[in-house]
């Protein structure tokens, strides 16, 4: 910090002080003060605000280089509120508190963001891991022989990874991939089922739909939704059978399958979590939390019961959206 620049932050306390100086002198000549004793005390006056500011200057300009050296060290720049001194002033620590007020909310979402991003990675690279499956089994289905079923089934498989990595992608900027229309949920469902049509026969599962009704939301993210508790059925229940119900604005997806635990099934839409069954087959554990968040986004309940052994149903309720 240059010395004119700190006097310049003075400029109204010293042209306070120099005021003051002259009003003294002005009363202490029309006093008929003696002429030493008025010169000497306005040298000792103005000495005494050289002396005051230069102390300051020296102070102040060192504070400033231990700060400066702070940040030129730091790697993490945002973190130098945390290491400003408190200042003495009554003032200046108003100004303290609210920079470290601001200066802890950034470190809070820097954080947050190194997080999600080392988060968004991991997961990427294991989807790219899971992807590697069903193409090497394309590889080794065409080297030998080429069965058309299994070809299509695991090319399905593909398809059904990367649609879920995009959907996850997109949680990030949704407000740029909803769109809000008339649907018709029965068609959503039909259509659900086709395209996972490989993987349900092969896993021999059946489905019966049930009822249906026109509601207002993304007809593209319900379906999504419906594939993703279809794909987990075919991994998780093979031979059982589905129940698809939509009545009165709600859907109900049920089935006849293992079932999930009870202290599981309270965490089972976190992301990341696997469970015991998906630890085995090495999921992701990103289907239902990704799910989940989209229900949240169309402002859809999504919940799920299920009993050991008798199987597992979730719930997606439409409020305020049914039209008919």
């Amino acid at each position: 910090m240059k010395l004119r620049d700190y006097l310049a932050s003075k400029a109204v306390m010293l042209c306070g002080i120099g005021i003051a100086l002259i009003v003294w002198g002005v009363f202490a000549y029309l006093c008929g003060a003696n002429a030493v004793l008025l010169w000497g005390s306005e040298a000792f006056f103005v000495v005494a605000v050289v002396v005051r500011y230069s102390v300051g200057y020296a102070v102040t300009n060192s504070r400033l280089k231990r700060l400066q050296k702070s940040h030129d060290e730091l790697d993490k720049k945002y973190l130098l509120g945390t290491l400003l001194p408190k200042p003495p002033g009554s003032v200046e620590r108003e100004y303290y508190e609210i920079m470290s007020s601001v200066s802890r909310s950034a470190i809070g979402e820097a954080e947050n963001a190194q997080r999600e991003k080392e988060e968004y990675c991991e997961f990427v690279e294991q989807w790219i891991h899971e992807l590697k499956t069903p193409l090497t089994a394309c590889s080794l289905i065409c080297d030998n022989g080429g069965d058309k079923s299994k070809l299509k089934r695991e090319l399905k498989r593909a398809d059904n990874i990367a649609d879920t990595a995009l959907y996850y992608a997109r949680l990030r900027s949704p407000e740029n991939d909803t769109v809000i229309a008339a649907i018709d949920l029965r068609k959503v469902l039909d259509d659900a089922v086709i395209s996972q049509r490989e993987l349900l026969t092969a896993a021999k599962i059946s489905v019966e739909i049930n009822g249906g009704f026109t509601v207002d939301t993304d007809g593209k993210a319900v379906g999504f939704v419906v594939k993703q508790l279809l794909i987990n059925c075919a991994k998780y229940c093979a031979g059982c059978h589905i129940v698809m119900t939509a009545e009165n604005g709600v859907l109900s997806i049920a089935d006849n399958g293992v079932g999930i635990a009870s202290d599981e099934l309270p965490l089972i839409m976190r992301r990341g979590y696997t469970g015991t069954e998906g630890r085995r087959i090495g999921s992701t554990g990103m289907g239902l939390y990704i799910s989940s968040e989209i229900c949240k986004r169309l402002e859809i309940d999504f919940t799920a019961r299920s009993e050991v052994g008798k199987g597992t149903t979730f719930y997606l309720k439409f409020p305020n959206l049914t039209k008919s």
